[in-house]
């Protein structure tokens, strides 16, 4: 009885979501027609599904996958470029980067679109660049936030067995922010 009234609540959950989504796209269409809503400036769910049909009887699918790609392979370059790792070996590096780390994380990179453009010209290079600078400093910093937040007994119990900074960082530190890195 527990189990069903908790199988029943999550159904109901559910429902009750999807009749909120429902009657939003509703009511959003319903003042869309009717003129309250400029249907120009938030457009309609009919238009906006019209408009998606319209696009996937062409290439669309192509080119979702093609920059799904891109932003694959920046995002992957941006977490296997090594930074974190650099910047926990060394403290002396970390705390001399560490300003320019939060600058960089501040500064709007979207806004560097057109300048990333000009730099390594349209098309996939600049698609990548752009992913991998939005995800590279946030990577750096929330990897080497990981790093610094390995369990300290370990750490500690490594040295004891007299375990090298290399050894530490591989038997210890990668393992504990495999999490992280994903």
């Amino acid at each position: 009885k527990y189990l069903r009234q908790i199988n029943r609540n999550k159904v109901l959950i559910v429902l009750t979501r999807l009749a909120i989504v429902i009657l939003f796209i509703a009511v959003w269409e319903i003042l869309a027609n009717v003129g309250i809503i400029d249907s120009f400036i938030a457009s309609s769910p009919s238009r906006i599904w019209n408009t998606f049909l319209n696009l996937s009887s062409s290439d669309l699918m192509t080119h979702v996958g093609i920059t799904c790609l891109e932003t694959l392979i920046g995002f992957t370059l941006g977490t296997l470029l090594g930074i974190a790792i650099v910047l926990w070996w060394s403290k002396f590096l970390s705390r001399v980067l560490e300003p320019f780390l939060v600058i960089l994380n501040s500064l709007p990179k979207v806004a560097l679109g057109p300048v990333i453009i000009i730099w390594v010209g349209a098309g996939m290079p600049a698609i990548i660049t752009m992913a991998l600078l939005i995800s590279l400093i946030v990577t750096v910093m929330e990897i080497l936030n990981g790093f610094l937040e390995t369990d300290k007994e370990k750490i500690k119990m490594a040295q004891t067995f007299n375990a090298n900074k290399l050894q530490t960082l591989i038997k210890i530190i990668i393992p504990a922010n495999i999490p992280t890195f994903f």
